[in-house]
């Protein structure tokens, strides 16, 4: 029997076992997307409707293709056929209930997908006159854009959930009633011609800078995603993480963070990379010892990571490229050690909870060669290694996706055992269409927010009620941030995750004089770690289906896993060099350093285990002199190294004297 075929035997025996006990039920990849993953939902169709849809994915991509290659249209018209295509096939595909039958087409979404694409199309038709109006709409144009706005919020709920839905809402509501609010966020109020108008007619509402994005960069890097996965990128991803760490004690556990990272280098969403990598990792562990609650804790923090990981950070980057107003490479350069430290984080918490529990790792016989793989299937990767390279050369995000899509294909055809056919180039295309949907239509959304932000200045309100809050005090008012943005990013997809919280919850630390790139990847990074964070940790309760394991304890635990996402955002924002931000080489590293072994501290203080158990005074000790690591400054840096040296020690210590009375017994 094979090491794969004892897993899955080990897990149906584990479903079975939960049955009898009453315990949670194992669940498959495919019902965690299905329970966890709005944008899972798609129809699955045949016949002459499966080759309609397929036909406009092709369309479509062929249409983004060549707007890169020979450059986009005017802005709105980009942006316009962009969202076209978008709620058309959001509304062939997603069944306006779950109860519908996803195998046949219901007669209401092709209506629904007949206007969207009419709405659309009356900008592009009417684009000049518009243009001539300048402002002056008539009730033709109020109409459309009432239609065109209600079917964005409609193709949102299909695709990404209610959550997305309800803060929007809450935003169109605030405009209405806005003399009715109370206090500092009262204001004069907004009609509903005007407020569709701005919505639907200007690039500060649904046409605004996140569709933007979506409409060039996003596209493309979910295309030379789905070219990656289709060569298979993402198997060889977990066989290298299985060579490199397999072995190690909690083997499987670190494979679990290894190759979500590197997943997490082209993902976009948390929980599909928790169904991806989870789906094989989560049956290992639980194999090797862990208890189910941890095993699928490990892949949620890990996976959830992946949306923090440089160069796509889940589509966000792009955006935040264009919020703050610096180059995309430098968003990027920005992000590298924050996601080390994250993931470092996760990984000395897999590896004390090992040492702490005597797992084992697999046996070497079991595992794949590196050599072996790299001989193999290493030519997958050069795409990969050739797209990081040319952002940091300087060339464009567009120009660089462009040279990465046409690589994975010629790259994959380099060896016979990978190569892929017309027909798979094809189906790439498809199959980049369908995957953009849910962040096309979130950035969509967004815009209806950031239209009320900029038509109501309710960003600032916001941010002077947090000063207000913290009392002009940095510290406390980074706290009622990230307070804001965990409630903000609670149920939300990615890329309007950061849309949000940038624009609530940054402007008040911009107020103190934070850095603006600091502040964004402060409000991104609890926007984001919202998916561990209960009660609403969406990525920890589905590693929990897939473990079987309870919810609620999945994502206690994974959110002790991810302690370094609660702490890595106050380290940059008080130690703007850890974003290489006007900083040298020296500090960074030094910077960097000691933020790694304050991790250390950290994490051997949450497991309780160093090279023994903690007692309790330990643990308290290694969690404060990791903190005074983290926080930057010579003296605090000192006393923390000081503290953790001597806790060290003393357990090196207690091993001697317990070996001392086994000896003399």
């Amino acid at each position: 029997m094979t090491e794969m075929e004892e897993i899955k035997k080990d897990a149906s025996a584990a479903e079975a076992e939960a049955d009898v006990k009453g315990a949670p039920k194992a669940m498959s990849a495919d019902e965690v997307l299905e329970k966890f993953d709005p944008e899972s939902g798609k129809r699955k169709l045949t016949g002459t409707w499966d080759k309609i849809v397929s036909a406009i994915c092709i369309i479509f991509a062929l249409f983004q293709l060549y707007t890169a290659t020979f450059g986009v249209l005017d802005a709105m018209l980009q942006r316009a056929i962009h969202l076209c295509f978008g709620l058309v096939l959001i509304f062939l595909l997603y069944p306006a209930s779950k109860k519908w039958d996803k195998t046949k087409m219901n007669p209401l979404d092709v209506i629904f997908s007949i206007v969207g694409a009419a709405v659309t199309l009356y900008i592009v038709v009417e684009y000049q006159q518009l243009v001539l109006r300048a402002g002056m709409n008539t009730q033709t144009d109020f109409i459309i854009s009432l239609i065109g706005s209600v079917l964005v919020i409609e193709a949102a709920r299909r695709t990404v959930g209610w959550p997305m839905i309800i803060v929007a809402l809450a935003f169109l509501v605030y405009a209405f009633l806005g003399p009715y609010a109370p206090g500092i966020l009262a204001h004069r109020g907004v009609g509903m011609e005007e407020m569709f108008g701005h919505l639907y007619y200007t690039t500060e509402g649904i046409f605004g800078t996140p569709l933007g994005v979506s409409s060039t960069f996003i596209y493309l890097f979910i295309l030379f995603g789905s070219y990656l996965e289709a060569t298979g990128l993402g198997k060889f991803f977990i066989d290298l993480a299985n060579a490199i760490a397999g072995w190690a004690a909690g083997g499987p556990a670190k494979v679990a963070v290894l190759s979500s990272g590197l997943m997490g280098t082209v993902s976009g969403s948390s929980v599909a990379n928790v169904a991806g990598t989870g789906s094989f990792t989560i049956p290992m562990m639980k194999k090797l010892g862990y208890r189910p609650e941890f095993a699928g804790a490990v892949e949620a923090s890990a996976s959830t990571g992946g949306q923090l990981m440089p160069p796509v950070m889940g589509a966000a980057a792009f955006l935040m490229a264009e919020f703050v107003g610096v180059p995309y490479i430098e968003v990027v350069k920005a992000a590298v050690i924050p996601a080390l430290l994250y993931y470092t984080g996760v990984w000395l918490g897999v590896h004390y909870e090992a040492k702490k529990c005597g797992l084992r790792g697999m046996n070497r016989d079991e595992l794949p060669k590196i050599s072996n793989l790299i001989k193999e299937k290493g030519h997958l990767a050069i795409p990969l290694i050739i797209i990081v390279y040319l952002l940091v050369a300087g060339y464009t995000p567009t120009r660089a996706a462009l040279a990465a899509i046409v690589l994975s294909i010629v790259c994959a055809c380099l060896k016979k055992s990978t190569r892929v056919s017309f027909a798979d180039v094809v189906n790439g295309l498809i199959s980049g269409s369908k995957g953009v949907l849910g962040v096309l239509i979130a950035c969509a959304t967004a815009g209806i927010i950031i239209g009320v932000v900029t038509k109501t200045g309710v960003g600032l309100k916001m941010a002077t009620a947090l000063l207000d809050l913290a009392g002009g005090k940095l510290l406390p008012a980074m706290f009622f941030t990230m307070v804001t943005s965990l409630i903000l990013g609670m149920g939300v997809p990615t890329t309007a995750n950061y849309v949000i919280t940038s624009t609530i919850a940054a402007p008040a630390l911009v107020q103190m004089g934070v850095p603006v790139l600091a502040a964004h990847m402060f409000a991104f990074y609890f926007g984001i770690v919202a998916d561990v964070t209960p009660p609403v940790a969406l990525a920890a309760y589905a590693g929990a289906g897939i473990a079987g394991a309870n919810p609620m304890k999945t994502g206690v635990i994974a959110a002790k896993l991810s302690i370094a996402a609660f702490i890595v955002p106050y380290i940059f924002v008080l130690s703007p060099e850890i974003l290489m931000i006007n900083a040298n080489g020296a500090a960074i590293l030094q910077a960097m350093l000691t933020a790694l072994v304050g991790m250390w501290g950290l994490s051997v203080s949450l497991i309780g285990y160093c090279i023994r158990p903690c007692n309790m005074l330990q643990r308290i000790l290694f969690f404060f002199g990791g903190l005074l690591l983290v926080d930057p400054g010579v003296t605090t840096d000192l006393i923390g190294a000081a503290i953790l040296a001597a806790l060290y020690m003393w357990q090196k210590m207690q091993n001697k004297a317990d070996a001392k009375k086994a000896k003399e017994a």
